[in-house]
């Protein structure tokens, strides 16, 4: 029985992976074997990014919160406590939201957290 090379196989997964690096700048997008070393390193960012976009986007939305909530005279470390005691699920990409495209809705969930707001003993 003749020897099989698995050629067309080994071609396929070449031109796969050439595919995928096609816009490399120079050997690694056009060298099969640097090619698959810098894909390699781009999932293994891929991998860590799509998780650290996750925390990036919560930052977002805390600092945006966090300036909608100082121009209204409130913190937004106290405004937070006082939306959970109120019962509004709003999450903060939510009320980031709100706070950008309709502060008159903002000012609304606002003024019903102000009755919850915790006032230190003074």
């Amino acid at each position: 029985m003749p020897r099989t090379t698995g050629g067309v196989t080994h071609a396929r997964k070449r031109k796969r992976v050439l595919k995928r690096a096609s816009g490399f700048v120079a050997s690694p997008g056009k060298q099969y074997r640097s090619a698959r070393e810098f894909i390699a390193r781009a999932d293994r960012y891929a991998y860590r990014d799509r998780r650290q976009k996750k925390r990036h986007f919560r930052t977002l939305w805390i600092t945006r919160l966090s300036a909608a909530c100082r121009q209204r005279g409130i913190s937004y470390s106290r405004l937070i406590p006082a939306l959970i005691e109120a019962g509004i699920e709003l999450n903060r990409k939510m009320l980031s939201e709100l706070a950008i495209a309709d502060p008159a809705a903002f000012d609304a969930v606002i003024e019903l957290a102000k009755p919850h707001l915790y006032k230190p003993a003074a």
